[in-house]
């Protein structure tokens, strides 16, 4: 969430970022609902002063013996007081209101963003690996069908289309690649490996952003309370950049304690609302899919270095797995609501003979900090500031399983297992049928 302080100081500023985005202009909308606020507030204290001074003038005139005087100055303080009680609750629903509407504003990109509708404005940064260039190459549910490890039809009878079914050594493969990649994260990065739920609350999800612009993307759960009165409504996670995050909300941090970094193997849910007619093949979009996150917790002066620290640690993911891919910084009409700069990195897909996206990682300010109230205290300061937030895949589980089998599938329909995933595999150097 932004800052309306700020957005009062430079009202253009917003507007300009707004535009970038392909988004209308909402400055003197946000300025006009803030100054209605202020007004009000400015009427309510002076009510409280007349109250005050009423209430003193009470005394005075009881001692003088001037009852009528009295009277009429105790019914002027109910008067008010009545007037407060009321303007106090018209204060919060102005409040609410401005909140509601700033919550549905984006972050403002960084100025070394690259401006443009969608991704045909995004800018590679660079490229690791040369990607494999083969006319004969299969996708992977090619792959996994044949060797009748990847099942499709069972998922479907199941849950639906979008979702796929896992047998043998492809299943284990998959778990496999997570953990290989907490284990480098932990070990190697010094993320801290986190197991938190995949169920949580609406406040959560407004705190990183999710709520309330994105609900038709999410798995809303009702669930019956104890005793079996009413339900308590929770949501599934589309990352676990959302339990993350929130860790640290509604606290106020050290400075010491930054940066504070986390990282977890859990599934995700989504809805993949409006992608009808896309990747409706295979495993690329799916309804539950694994994913390893990262999230970052730092100051404001640190956090544009701990960008570039988390997207060289999920890109170590794709080097030791010997996977060739690109970095791409987004434009400001392809990148996600809460970022500030993202930088995607894409894996080449020989099947698809395409580069896709296997990791975005962002910075996001202190947009999310502010929805969570989420602060540290700077080091010789007696005010706390807002945290800044950064979040990353390190990578999604499912597309680095595509790329694998994608990358190192051999000419009779077998799999070489990546040395760094051998250990987790017993030794093995081959997935066959």
């Amino acid at each position: 969430m932004l800052d309306i302080s700020w957005i009062r100081k430079d009202p253009e500023a917003l507007d300009r970022a707004l535009a970038d985005r392909g988004e209308e202009p909402a400055a003197e909308r946000l300025i006009a609902m803030d100054d209605r606020r202020k007004a009000h507030v400015q009427e309510l204290q002076k009510a409280q002063a007349a109250r005050n001074a009423a209430s003193k003038e009470i005394g005075k005139a009881k001692a003088s013996g001037d009852e009528a005087a009295a009277q009429k100055l105790i019914d002027e303080v109910a008067k008010l007081k009545s007037f407060l009680q009321e303007g106090e609750a018209k204060e919060r629903e102005i409040a609410a209101e401005l909140q509601a509407v700033l919550a549905t504003i984006p972050n403002v990109p960084l100025a070394d963003v690259p401006v443009g509708p969608d991704e045909s404005a995004n800018v590679e940064l660079r490229r690791f690996g040369e990607p494999q260039v083969n006319a004969d190459a299969a996708e992977h549910f090619e792959i996994g069908e044949k060797l009748g490890l990847m099942d499709f039809e069972a998922a479907a009878t199941l849950s639906g289309s979008r979702f796929v079914v896992l047998k043998g050594e492809l299943a284990r493969l998959e778990r496999a690649l997570g953990q290989f990649m907490l284990d480098l994260h932990t070990g190697e990065h010094g993320y801290t490996e986190v197991a938190p739920p995949v169920l949580v609350r609406d406040e959560v999800l407004f705190g990183t952003a999710q709520l309330p612009k994105f609900a038709e993307d999410l798995y809303a759960v009702s669930a019956a309370e104890e005793g079996g009165a009413g339900t308590s409504g929770l949501w599934l996670i589309p990352t676990a950049e959302v339990p993350l995050t929130n860790l640290v909300r509604e606290r106020i941090l050290s400075q010491e304690e930054l940066p504070l970094r986390f990282t977890a193997l859990t599934p995700c849910f989504r809805s993949e609302a409006g992608s009808a007619g896309r990747d409706t093949r295979g495993m690329l979009r799916q309804h539950q899919f694994n994913k390893v996150e990262l999230v970052s917790i730092t100051t404001p002066e640190k956090s544009v270095e701990e960008h570039e620290r988390m997207t060289a640690c999920a890109e170590a993911v794709l080097k030791k797995l010997g996977l060739s891919y690109r970095v791409m910084v987004l434009s400001t009409g392809d990148m996600g609501f809460a970022a500030r700069r993202t930088y995607d990195l894409e894996v080449w897909l020989p099947g698809q003979k395409a580069y896709r996206e296997i990791s975005s990682c962002s910075v996001c300010g202190d947009f999310q900090a502010r929805r969570m109230d989420a602060r540290y205290r700077p080091a010789g300061e007696k005010q706390p500031a807002f945290v800044h937030t950064l979040n990353g895949s390190g990578v999604a589980v499912g597309r680095a399983l595509i790329a694998v089998m994608e990358n190192y599938c051999n000419p009779d329909g077998t799999i070489t297992v990546p040395e760094v995933l051998r250990p987790y595999l017993g030794g093995k150097e081959r997935i066959g049928a």
